[in-house]
């Protein structure tokens, strides 16, 4: 058996694994790798070579939580994250371009600005998006997505005025007896509902552009964490296109929306059902939110914020959410519920562990808490027992940590998302970006594991930081662990998926502050190139 592909140099087999010479593959499969020697027995002259030379081959990553259709769609929309937008006159000029540029009537979508960042330390307002867009509905979202501003024109449209009630699980933010335009958690949807949804086509351009920009940056799997909420079931239909037209390069895991507002219960009565589809395209999970974000001051926690009289917003009450849990476990579903507040994990902890039953064992089912950011020592050790899995994005505490310092103080800051914890304690912890909330790229995530440090300096529980090997573990195994596919992926091992991905530099030997300036050069789904930034498989 001669190898199709040989790399040869620095291979990083797993965590289990350690580090190897060669790695040969063979229809897209691992079929040899460790010392060169060992690899020598599979190669033969039709081999293609590839020299790793001062680079590194790895696992490829696995995007464990990101919302993979938005940001594909927010591709076409205004950039207003914090990296480029530092100040409301930004925020406002690019408003103000992009509906020059529109049609009179359309409507102007933003995403990713964060109030904390700007100059002014506050949200935009209706007046002053009405005076940068006058003739548009203009609706931008927070970076968290947790919370957006709309303009008068938007308001009007969604028919959304100062007698409005708040819905469950919801804010509608009022000064002077009128609206500031900020609504927040579920009277998001108020607004969003009037907005035009994309049609098959455009989605399912969004949904490759996503993919080759992931594939450009290593990786070959990713998640969608809660289809449905753009365009309601068309974009199952999309997803089911893209795959048929040969238009997904990575590797899918799709969960549906699951709040009352979702698609899960019309998917069920359609005929979808738990683990549906295949290795490129599964429906494994269903998502449900139990609270907001931590930046917006929404996240429920036990304890107050530091600058508001609040401990932030449960989505729904105790017996809807558990209700919700139990329904979704007993279909069959992977639970994936957001909870980013130790008060919001520990009600969903108590209506999964309500949940859990002889007929309707939790045993296997690898139920995941999304984000779990503000864990207590008593929760880790009741997920453990039930095998309940941790998937935070450590990327926040690089993003958002000096905003958590100043919404909820400095000690609770220093132990959000415990990596090394988890994984001491054997929870499997996959690292994951939730983009377009933050940036998608896995050097960012690795170079948080390594240091604990904020984009602006600050060190927060640098006990937590994580070896290099450890953190490109969180983002490939762990990943895969979460998705059941560890036996097929998130590691180089004979007869595992050649799922493979090249880095341009060693990040196992190089200080931490140089992670962020590496790329991906090649990315291979079973052994072919999904990106090749050089050429080397042309």
């Amino acid at each position: 058996m001669t190898a199709d592909l040989l790399l040869e140099g620095r291979v990083f087999r797993g965590l289990a694994g350690g580090f190897a010479e060669a790695v040969a593959v063979k229809d897209g499969r691992v079929v040899a790798v460790g010392t060169r020697a060992e690899v020598d027995a599979a190669v033969g002259p039709g081999t293609r070579r590839i020299a790793l030379g001062g680079r590194v081959a790895i696992p490829a990553f696995n995007e464990a939580h990101m919302h993979l259709l938005p940001y594909g769609l927010g591709l076409a929309q205004v950039n207003l994250r914090a990296e480029e937008v530092k100040s409301l006159d930004e925020v406002l000029g690019r408003i103000r371009v992009a509906a020059q540029q529109a049609p009179k009537g359309a409507w102007v979508l933003g995403r990713g600005y964060d109030h904390s960042a700007l100059d002014v330390g506050r949200h935009p307002t209706a007046a002053e998006l009405d005076a940068a867009a006058p003739d548009n509905p203009v609706w931008i979202v927070r970076t968290c997505g947790h919370m957006a501003v709309a303009n008068g024109a938007a308001l009007r449209v969604a028919g959304v005025g100062h007698n409005t009630p708040d819905p469950e699980g919801g804010v509608i933010e009022r000064r002077g007896g009128g609206l500031t335009g900020l609504v927040q958690e579920r009277a998001m949807r108020l607004v969003s509902a009037s907005i035009p949804k994309p049609d098959e086509a455009r989605m399912v351009d969004a949904i490759e552009a996503a993919c080759r920009n992931l594939a450009a940056m290593g990786f070959a799997s990713a998640t969608d964490m809660n289809v449905g909420m753009t365009a309601g079931m068309a974009e199952v239909a999309a997803y089911e296109a893209a795959k048929r037209d040969g238009r997904l390069p990575l590797r899918m895991w799709q969960v549906l929306a699951g709040n009352p507002e979702g698609i899960a219960e019309a998917a069920w009565e359609a005929g979808l059902r738990p683990m549906a589809g295949d290795d490129s395209l599964r429906w494994g999970a269903v998502k449900v939110f139990a609270d907001g974000s931590a930046g917006g001051l929404t996240a429920a926690f036990f304890d107050r914020y530091v600058p508001a009289d609040t401990r932030g917003v449960f989505t729904f009450p105790d017996e809807t959410i558990h209700a919700l849990l139990r329904r979704y476990h007993e279909q069959g579903w992977q639970l994936d519920i957001h909870a980013i507040g130790d008060a919001a994990i520990e009600q969903v902890l108590r209506g999964m562990e309500a949940a859990d039953s002889a007929a309707h064992s939790f045993a296997g089912r690898r139920h995941r808490i999304e984000h779990c950011g503000f864990v207590t020592r008593d929760q880790r050790r009741r997920m453990l027992a039930r095998g309940i899995l941790p998937v935070p994005q450590p990327v926040f505490m690089y993003e958002f940590g000096d905003t958590y310092i100043a919404n909820l103080g400095r000690e609770r800051s220093e132990y959000a998302y415990p990596m090394k914890t988890w994984l001491e304690e054997g929870h499997h912890p996959a690292a994951s970006s939730d983009c377009p909330v933050s940036t998608v790229d896995p050097f960012v995530n690795l170079f948080t594991m390594l240091t604990r440090k904020t984009n602006k300096g600050t060190v927060l529980g640098a006990e937590e930081a994580l070896t290099a090997e450890q953190a490109v573990h969180c983002q490939t195994w762990c990943g895969a662990y979460t998705q059941f596919a560890e036996e097929r992926r998130g590691a180089l091992e004979p007869g595992m998926q050649a799922d493979i991905a090249v880095l341009s530099g060693d990040v196992f030997a190089m200080e931490a502050e140089a992670v962020l300036d590496v790329r991906a050069d090649l990315t291979l789904r079973e052994g072919a190139a999904i990106f090749d930034r050089h050429g080397e498989m042309a």
